[in-house]
């Protein structure tokens, strides 16, 4: 994976009532560390972030746990589904190729040591009888 695919540009789109919460959720989302925030009025929240710190789903959880209402339109929801969806796989394959890079060779090691079905179990005088 290249190191650009770490990073993410989304935009979080607020339900229109109550009015003030763009400002309000640019203040609380500007305090978090290594997350850059842009307001895009009149609705719309742009965030950059490295997906190995922070994911859209956890930081759409923290803004409706502190009482923000996102837009709900049925494109919004699936746009944002998909986006969840991409970065959760993303952030698993990250973890199974740290995995992979340290347990290959034993994975390795151990089905050498192993029976498997590619072994024929006949008895060797049962195998050439004519």
């Amino acid at each position: 994976m290249a190191e650009n695919d770490f990073y993410k540009q989304r935009d979080i789109l607020f339900h229109a009532l109550p009015p003030g919460q763009l400002e309000q959720a640019t203040r609380l989302l500007g305090e978090i560390p290594e997350l850059r925030v842009d307001s895009r009025p009149p609705r719309t929240l742009r965030v950059r972030y490295d997906l190995r710190q922070h994911t859209l789903a956890a930081l759409e959880s923290d803004l409706v746990g502190h009482g923000f209402h996102l837009d709900g339109s049925l494109l919004q929801k699936l746009l944002r589904a998909l986006a969840h969806y991409s970065e959760e796989v993303q952030r698993e394959n990250l973890a199974a190729q740290d995995v992979e890079l340290k347990t290959r060779g034993i994975y390795v090691r151990q089905y050498d040591h192993h029976l498997h079905g590619d072994r024929d179990a006949t008895p060797k005088e049962w195998r050439s009888y004519k």
